[in-house]
């Protein structure tokens, strides 16, 4: 059974798990042994957590046999991104800079899981500290994109979307300051959420941005996606129930997003608006001028702060760094504070600009990137092409990240090519259900 366990949905092995017909324990030891045979197993993880998995998912089968689960995922194996701390399990976010990092306790986030009872696969790579959207790193490893492992699979959260693409996870937990859940989930053809900054706790998170950081699931399906953020933000499961697209109103925004886009994001997006349309939705086309002006100050407000929290450590050791990230770091210390305040002050007001635009429509929706994977050999060879490319891929993503929204990225049936819905701060529950009833009416 462990072939069809890797390709089932988490919803579903819980379901089985639920029903007697799969064993939490049987569950756990069949990824972990896939996880050890698969041919890219040290492209993906850092490190497998055996002994404890296998713990909590024996405590699962108890809980099972006993009538006593704690929800349909409890006994559901979950890989962690490496920015999430693991007690007495290293922590490295991707960086040689944090090599031999042992934190005494785990991030508040896998207390949640795992006290819901999901074992923890082990921990995933990552790009450099969060801060690229390509998933190339050069200094740890870089998670091969499941169409073609020899293109980049997205990132920051590259390994948690490849652990799930590969099979090598039921559902990942990443994290997105940028697109860092939705680009590697839109590449590698899964759902994706990015959940309101401030929604879920960062506690035991390594940060990039913590005004931007966001924790977030990548899963196979909208129904995973919606149990895990359950889990995460410590509230009850959204009802996804008998949703219907027909008569919301769907905004498809006009702007930079749309420029210089690669032919299959363009061919996902128009595939996703005809599906949309056929099952009802009303959809219309606008500008919000606040969309192009917030997006200039995206250079001050990310790396100022970036800068701020990993300057000190970064200039102790530079050299360790892979350069483009680190000169992505260093492009933070040309901005005073008065710049960084003004920028955040100005934002205030575009946020409420967009809001005001975006009123009475249920989501505004985007291609969730515009280009498609590189060749990884491409981009070490041409640092200018690693930069021009990595800005194309967050651009689309950032948008919601500067209007603090959620948002949803969903595969179209192209590959590597998402559709993207954002709705506003606080609203996940009503944009997982858009996004079900979207999902279904793409038929995925």
């Amino acid at each position: 059974m462990s072939e069809t366990w890797r390709k089932m949905s988490a919803a579903d092995l819980g379901r089985g798990i639920e029903a007697g017909e799969i064993c939490p324990l049987d569950l756990t030891e069949s990824f972990l042994d896939a996880i050890e045979e698969h041919p890219h197993r040290d492209r993906i993880y850092t490190q497998t957590m055996r002994l404890h998995a296998l713990e909590i998912a024996a405590a699962a089968r108890a809980r099972a046999k006993a009538g006593l689960r704690r929800g349909l995922l409890d006994g559901v194996p979950v890989s962690w991104k490496d920015l999430f701390d693991t007690a007495n399990v290293p922590t490295e976010a991707g960086s040689l800079l944090l090599k031999g990092r042992m934190p005494a306790r785990d991030a508040l986030v896998v207390d949640r899981l795992t006290e819901a009872g999901l074992p923890p696969l082990g921990k995933t790579h990552m790009t450099e500290l969060a801060f690229s959207g390509l998933g190339l790193n050069p200094v740890t490893q870089t998670p091969p994109l499941i169409h073609d492992p020899a293109r980049v699979p997205g990132g920051s959260s590259s390994g948690a979307a490849a652990s799930v693409a590969w099979g090598l996870a039921p559902l990942a937990i990443g994290s997105d300051t940028g697109g860092s859940v939705r680009v590697p989930a839109a590449w590698n053809d899964l759902v994706g959420l990015k959940t309101s900054a401030g929604r879920i706790p960062l506690t035991g998170c390594v940060p990039l941005a913590e005004r931007f950081d966001t924790v977030g699931p990548l899963a196979r399906n909208v129904e995973d996606a919606a149990l895990a953020f359950a889990l995460l933000d410590g509230s009850a499961p959204v009802d996804l129930r008998g949703g219907s697209l027909a008569n919301m109103r769907l905004l498809v925004l006009e702007s930079v997003a749309f420029d210089d886009i690669h032919p299959a994001p363009a061919e996902g997006f128009e595939t996703a608006l005809a599906a949309f349309g056929r099952a009802g939705a009303v959809i219309d086309h606008a500008k919000i001028p606040a969309v192009d002006e917030a997006m200039t100050l995206a250079g001050i407000l990310y790396t100022a702060e970036c800068y701020g929290i990993w300057g000190e450590t970064i200039e102790l050791t530079p050299d360790v760094m892979f350069p483009p990230v680190r000169d992505r770091f260093r492009a933070g210390a040309a901005h005073n504070a008065s710049d960084y305040v003004a920028g955040w002050r100005r934002l205030g007001g575009l946020r409420a600009e967009w809001h005001a635009a975006v009123a009475g429509y249920d989501a505004v929706i985007l291609p969730s990137v515009a280009n498609v994977p590189p060749l990884i050999d491409d981009l070490m060879a041409d640092l200018d092409l690693f930069a021009s490319e990595n800005l194309m891929t967050l651009r689309n993503t950032r948008i919601g990240n500067l209007m603090g929204l959620c948002a949803l990225t969903l595969p179209t049936g192209v590959a590597s090519a998402g559709v993207m819905l954002m709705a506003g701060p606080g609203d996940e529950a009503r944009l997982l259900r858009v996004g079900a009833a979207a999902e279904a009416a793409l038929g995925l």
